[in-house]
């Protein structure tokens, strides 16, 4: 553990937070290595968080039992949320931080909510219903990272919520086939069908198709209307945090459009963003001048996601929360926590 990051959050444990970075550096070598960017403020909250969900995540998909996994891990929130963690250095570590920037519990319990209903195989007749979906495995982790940050105003948790779920259509929209052959539709059969694509038999002889291509691009056009909503947030933000939100935000999105460009057939490839054109969105995002507050950004959140907005209460401060200083301009660490949930549903069979 590097001695900024103990200077920051002196409650994490060395050996605690070693063990997250750990489990980080094993599970994905490139989140680890964007993680070393991050001030140590945001790093060592970041990491423990990032131990937890990889823990939860595994325990549900990888378990004979997901519902038996699930209340075990809500014992161990239990015990968490009481500063009586058990003896695993995630939760010794999460109970840090939960109590520093005051997480409510029930962003965690609707993460695990939506990890179950993964691994149950659930569909979504309707995009509101995968509105929902992408609420609880990415609307929470954009809210938590906002409380990392600081950050309690409900207009801007709404907007980071909203960015989530853009970023997990985004996901759905690029994973179609590898999805599809592992089992799994994601795409609201309601449109599916609407489309003349009967889900189930699609499902047996994936194939595109420029009707499947449709249904492709009336998602990415909704995750094109939240990262507008989003965008309208950052001014919310800690002025030092926006150009990696903004980033994150440009270079995520420019998944779907670079699919768009390539003829929305996610079903015998998976898109690729050239690494120049990320380096000149991260550059623009960090150079472009601070936005401006505009009257959207306090707009309500929609109603899929409000129960995570209500959820955290706006004048609760937790003691000693750090105000942020320095941050660095990266945005890895944002990107590799979304690839995380789609790799996972990629693994599911």
């Amino acid at each position: 553990m590097h001695a900024e990051a103990l200077a920051a959050d002196p409650r994490l444990g060395v050996a605690d937070l070693a063990a997250c970075r750990r489990l980080m550096r094993g599970g994905s070598k490139s989140f680890f290595a964007a993680s070393l960017l991050l001030p140590a403020r945001v790093r060592a909250p970041a990491t423990a968080l990032y131990a937890f969900c990889r823990i939860a995540d595994d325990a549900i998909d990888l378990g004979d039992d997901p519902l038996d996994a699930m209340h075990g891990l809500q014992q161990r929130l239990d015990a968490i949320y009481a500063q009586r963690p058990w003896a695993i250095d995630a939760d010794r570590a999460l109970a840090c931080v939960v109590h520093q920037h005051a997480v409510p519990r029930a962003l965690l319990d609707a993460l695990l909510e939506g990890f179950v209903w993964d691994a149950a195989g659930r569909r979504y007749e309707t995009v509101d219903d995968l509105e929902a979906y992408g609420a609880r495995v990415a609307g929470t982790v954009g809210a938590m990272m906002t409380l990392v940050m600081g950050v309690r105003d409900p207009a801007a948790l709404a907007r980071a919520c909203e960015l989530g779920v853009a970023m997990q259509f985004t996901n759905i929209a690029r994973d179609v086939g590898e999805d599809a052959r592992n089992g799994r539709v994601y795409l609201p059969l309601a449109w599916l069908r609407e489309a003349g694509i009967d889900p189930d038999a699609w499902l047996r002889e994936p194939i595109f198709t420029p009707s499947l291509g449709a249904v492709v691009a009336r998602l990415l056009e909704r995750a094109e209307a939240l990262y507008e909503r989003a965008d309208t947030g950052i001014a919310l933000l800690p002025r030092d945090c926006r150009p990696a939100i903004r980033a994150a935000s440009l270079v995520y999105g420019e998944i779907g459009r670079q699919l768009a460009r390539e003829g929305l057939d996610s079903v015998r490839r998976r898109v690729v963003v050239p690494g120049r054109r990320k380096v000149a969105l991260m550059v623009r995002a960090t150079t472009a001048r601070a936005p401006s507050a505009v009257p959207a950004a306090a707009a309500p959140p929609l109603p899929t996601l409000r129960f995570l907005v209500d959820a955290v209460p706006p004048t609760a401060r937790a003691p000693g929360v750090a105000r942020p200083q320095d941050f660095v301009e990266r945005v890895g660490w944002v990107i590799e926590l979304f690839e995380r949930q789609a790799a996972a549903r990629r693994a599911m069979n």
